[in-house]
């Protein structure tokens, strides 16, 4: 078999931008009848937009991105795709597009449960790696990988095939993320007792209780490992502390609540779990770079441009 040349790469990406671009005229996303996929499209660059991404595989037909999980940048295009294998507070923008060449990608949230059936099904053993891995990785993508996509996407020309086949290509795409360079990384969040799945119930439990005071010590407790090592492998795969992935995860919180329910700051910070409103606006504009109502006032105007 002969070795994949670039311009093989190139081909397959222009037939996933052809495709995600089918679906997203006149609009920066679409989130298609097939179950966890997206497709976006910007014609410019972006500014830094801070959020939280969930479990999930990013491929892009055209155009780059750039993404920060706290100091550490992230960069990927059409050669390569992203993947996180846990929810992650990260800030992201895209660096590359045009009106005449769109920043044309896709988001595929992964799915554990298929995920570990694969695993069983196929005996694929769990990963004895260090787990002191980040939660979010970058790798080239093969074109098997991005193949398997195409069929995906081709899917939403062909409704009647969809809940048949949908599945079924995705699971493949899960299989092939399993058995490739990341599959480690996978491996270890959905394999229990590792180190990597432990984090990843830590981070689940985050999630639905952010609004609520947090002790470390419990948490660590609870997923049976000690104040420093829980430390230690929280930081390693979130690039920060536990009480700093909270701050995080109210502030978008807040300011998703602000934005699409039109809800003052101060009772945005309240349902968050701040009780000093002046303590909210400092934090706020730490990490958006300006005020709440200034901040909010700008996303809408941007919104609605």
């Amino acid at each position: 078999m002969r070795a994949q040349s670039p311009t093989d790469n190139a081909l397959h990406a222009d037939k996933l931008a052809d495709q995600i671009a089918q679906w997203t005229q006149n609009r920066n996303r679409f989130d298609t009848p097939i179950q966890g996929l997206s497709l976006h499209r910007w014609n410019h660059p972006t500014e830094p937009e801070s959020y939280m991404l969930a479990p999930s595989i990013c491929l892009i037909g055209q155009g780059k991105k750039r993404l920060f999980l706290g100091e550490q940048a992230y960069v990927y295009d059409s050669q390569k795709f992203l993947i996180t294998s846990v929810d992650l507070p990260v800030v992201a923008q895209i660096i590359e597009a045009s009106p005449d060449s769109p920043y044309l990608g896709l988001t595929m949230a992964l799915d554990f449960r298929v995920i570990t059936q694969l695993m069983v099904d196929q005996e694929i053993a769990p990963s004895h790696q260090n787990a002191n891995k980040p939660g979010v990785a970058v790798s080239q993508l093969q074109p098997s990988l991005s193949d398997a996509f195409y069929r995906l996407l081709d899917l939403l020309n062909h409704p009647e095939d969809t809940a048949a086949l949908a599945p079924l290509i995705q699971q493949e795409i899960f299989y092939r993320l399993l058995v490739g360079e990341q599959g480690p990384r996978l491996r270890q969040i959905v394999s229990a007792g590792n180190q990597g799945y432990r984090i990843a119930r830590a981070i689940d439990w985050l999630k639905t209780n952010f609004n609520k005071p947090v002790k470390v010590e419990e948490l660590a407790d609870r997923e049976g490992l000690s104040l420093s090592a829980f430390h230690n492998h929280f930081r390693s795969t979130t690039a920060m502390s536990p009480l700093q992935f909270q701050k995080r995860m109210r502030l978008n919180e807040a300011r998703r609540l602000m934005l699409t329910e039109h809800i003052d700051a101060s009772k945005a910070a309240f349902e968050v779990g701040y009780e000093s409103p002046s303590q909210f606006s400092r934090e706020y504009s730490r990490l958006f770079g300006a005020p709440p109502k200034r901040d909010i006032s700008k996303l809408s105007q941007l919104s609605s441009a």
